[in-house]
């Protein structure tokens, strides 16, 4: 027994040695640009989420283009390089989508100039580069709470659903922001095709669920031999549904209803983009564009372009998960470049990820292909694809958004505690009811940091400790007494 003792010992140590042996971090291999790239599922279903963040980019798109003149030539050229930047950057379906409270502010009256949008655009960019290359985006990152994002997640995320609804059911005139009268149910972009798309998409895709683990893709049947024989069929179907990309199916039933919806637009098509050029921005353009523009979009980029997209691929991707730093980074180059010719301001938003990743994106495949949709477009056909725009049934753009909406506000549902939900659902309420997601996020913050207040143990009242675990007994009255 006493012989085992040694041999027991040099055994731990030899354990503890192996253990302790680690690669140091500096020297571990790093993922290359082509395993960004590199297909997770299929590549039908990469091809899919490619268009899952479509139902926000056209319709945005669209406006800037009728309302301000929007160079769509270069708009498309710039975010396909966008695209496919970010693509091999981050390994994932990284979305690159206009900024919103930007194209909001240039479409009502008074109208924003391309220079002014561009200055909009240029100062939240170096802004938002500026925190991110100082690393007070990381401070940020890691100071707010987890029910404070989810809340905006989740009014974001409702807020496309409820945009989605109004195109399905009612006529949508985006170059002044407002819907129109009913739809009418059956025709072209009837509400009855709207449906049809709806029912497709859910029988296909069911809840959007792309498990490897319940689809397992590359095993093959004779290897499967601790499956049960039963469940065979059903992941047969699986891997069917698996291999349609729905959602690009019913982006092409949209193109293809565009001509026959106006034949004569095969005539209005003119081949080869347009002339690149830089913009002249003067001090009055540099003015407007940031108080008008530039105020309202800075915490609606921090929140939702940064913050919120990084929360949902660290529970999406959680292999994957990209850095606050890159991100905030990523937002700033790109528009630091493209606006200066007259692209639309861009950014990266959880709505959009949770859109291409809804219908099959996992890797950096799905906006890769995009982008070379999109650079194939705006060269061939240039300014002249807004007419193709212009007829695209707006019903199944609200279809794809309402997926997009449905599936980040479902990013929520990780709250396990009354105290997170309540701060959640406050936050959410706030943002939507005052469209100000800025004015949520503060009411929330101040919400959250004040539950913790009124649960911390208070001994500035002499013996009396107050524990909110600790229900209130007779003793503690007894005390209270003089």
């Amino acid at each position: 027994m006493a012989d085992d003792l040694p041999s027991a010992a040099a055994a731990a140590a030899a354990a503890t040695t192996t253990t302790t042996t680690t690669t140091p971090l500096l020297l571990r291999p790093r993922r290359g640009w082509l395993s960004s790239f590199r297909i997770k599922t299929t590549l039908s279903a990469e091809l899919g989420g490619s268009v899952g963040d479509l139902g926000t980019y056209i319709p945005i798109v669209l406006a800037l283009t009728l309302v301000n003149h929007l160079d769509l030539s270069t708009t498309l050229i710039f975010t396909a390089l966008y695209n496919i930047s970010t693509g091999f950057l981050f390994g994932i379906p990284m979305p690159v989508q206009p900024m919103k409270s930007i194209a909001a502010v240039a479409i009502t009256d008074p109208l924003l100039s391309l220079p002014q949008i561009a200055a909009a655009g240029l100062s939240t960019a170096a802004t938002l580069f500026i925190l991110g290359a100082t690393g007070l985006m990381t401070l940020l990152y890691r100071f707010i709470p987890l029910p404070v994002v989810r809340g905006v997640q989740l009014s974001q995320g409702l807020s496309f659903a409820f945009s989605a609804i109004k195109y399905i059911r009612y006529n949508q005139d985006f170059s002044a922001g407002k819907s129109g009268s009913a739809r009418v149910w059956l025709g072209l972009d009837g509400i009855v095709l709207a449906l049809f798309a709806i029912l497709f998409l859910v029988f296909v895709t069911g809840s959007g669920d792309f498990s490897d683990d319940a689809v397992p893709i590359g095993v093959h049947e004779e290897e499967e031999d601790s499956v049960n024989r039963s469940s065979r069929p059903l992941r047969r179907r699986l891997r069917f549904f698996l291999s349609i990309p729905a959602a690009l199916l019913v982006f092409i039933l949209g193109l293809v209803l565009c001509f026959i919806r106006d034949p004569s637009i095969v005539k209005d098509l003119r081949f080869g983009p347009s002339r690149i050029h830089i913009l002249r921005i003067t001090w009055e353009d540099w003015k407007i564009g940031f108080f008008r523009g530039a105020i309202p979009q800075i915490p609606l980029s921090i929140l939702n372009s940064v913050i919120a997209v990084c929360k949902l691929s660290a529970d999406l991707f959680p292999d994957r998960e990209v850095s606050v730093t890159s991100v905030s980074v990523s937002v700033g180059v790109m528009n630091l470049v493209g606006c200066w010719f007259g692209a639309m301001p861009v950014c990266h938003g959880a709505g959009g990820l949770a859109g291409q990743y809804r219908f099959g994106g996992r890797s950096g495949a799905s906006v890769v292909l995009l982008g070379l949709g999109k650079l194939l477009i705006g060269l061939v056909f240039g300014n002249s694809f807004v007419r193709i725009l212009g007829l695209f049934p707006i019903g199944i753009l609200g279809v794809l958004l309402l997926f997009a909406g449905i599936e980040l506000a479902m990013t929520s549902r990780d709250m396990n505690t009354k105290e997170e939900s309540f701060v959640m659902l406050v936050c959410a309420a706030v943002s939507m009811t005052g469209s100000s997601a800025a004015l949520g996020f503060g009411c929330g913050i101040l919400l959250y940091w004040l539950l913790k207040l009124r649960q911390m143990e208070c001994s500035c009242f002499g013996n009396f400790e107050f524990n909110p675990k600790r229900p209130f007994a007779v003793d503690d009255e007894t005390n209270l007494n003089p």
